[in-house]
């Protein structure tokens, strides 16, 4: 079993609050390296932190909003026009998730696609309850309640012997505790203390249901100003952006 490094490099929600920026997660272990979500900013923070993004084997999106995916047109051109990349790439998430890629590139960068990749670029698409063998890793995706108008998921995946659990955007749904069950980690959304938005989670919520997750780690993400304002009071761990998690 092989040290695995869980790298959060941004873990902050669509309007930036507290300054943190756009979702993404590096899993990276011996086997290879794997982003979780691919938010606008997710290259800009590789590069700052001195990491090749020529490295990452898979991109794995939890569900097609621009604070999730948006970074992936930009990841792409990257690969073709600064990067010279060879390496074989996969990018898996919802349904629908090339066309939506190909429609933001066409959006961003008009007239550049698509792009005669140098490089092997496959797409899988999710489907609930269905365990993915993508080589390195194996991912069990469970929908969850974001968006009444697309599919979101929250996302089991086994990498290096760790399994890691992934929340996505959603309010409480009876699939969070078959995700989180006997996980690793668990990165949780939380938007809000004591209220959310539809789509979202708040902690008391979440405290209500805590038994019923049984992951050894539970963190919490994607939070917005007024969670960010009492975090440090309450009693769980949360995520910020530049945290690395080290799974030995």
């Amino acid at each position: 079993m092989s040290t695995l490094e869980a790298r959060f490099l941004g873990t902050g929600d669509a309007f930036g609050s507290g300054g943190r920026l756009h979702t993404s997660t590096l899993l990276k272990a011996s086997g290879g390296s794997v982003l979780v979500d691919c938010g606008p900013s997710t290259l800009a923070l590789l590069r700052g932190q001195q990491l090749d993004p020529g490295l990452v084997d898979m991109i794995l999106l939890t569900h097609l909003h621009g604070d999730h995916f948006g970074g992936v047109p930009y990841f792409l051109m990257d690969a073709h026009f600064a990067s010279g990349r060879t390496r074989d790439l996969c990018i898996a998430g919802p349904p629908g998730l090339e066309q939506q890629i190909r429609l933001a590139h066409d959006v961003l960068f008009p007239g550049t696609g698509p792009l005669p990749f140098r490089f092997g670029l496959k797409f899988v698409e999710w489907e609930a309850g269905r365990r993915d063998d993508l080589g390195s890793c194996q991912v069990t995706p469970r929908l969850v309640r974001h968006s009444p108008s697309l599919p979101c998921f929250g996302l089991r995946i086994e990498f290096a012997g760790r399994v890691l659990a992934f929340s996505g955007d959603t309010e409480w749904a009876a699939t969070l505790p078959d995700l989180a069950r006997d996980a690793d980690l668990f990165l949780c959304e939380c938007f809000g203390c004591d209220w959310a938005p539809p789509g979202h989670l708040a902690y008391q919520t979440l405290q209500a249901h805590r038994a019923e997750l049984t992951c050894r780690r539970l963190l919490l993400t994607h939070m917005g100003e007024d969670m960010l304002r009492r975090v440090d009071g309450l009693d769980c761990e949360s995520a910020r952006d530049g945290l690395v998690v080290t799974l030995e």
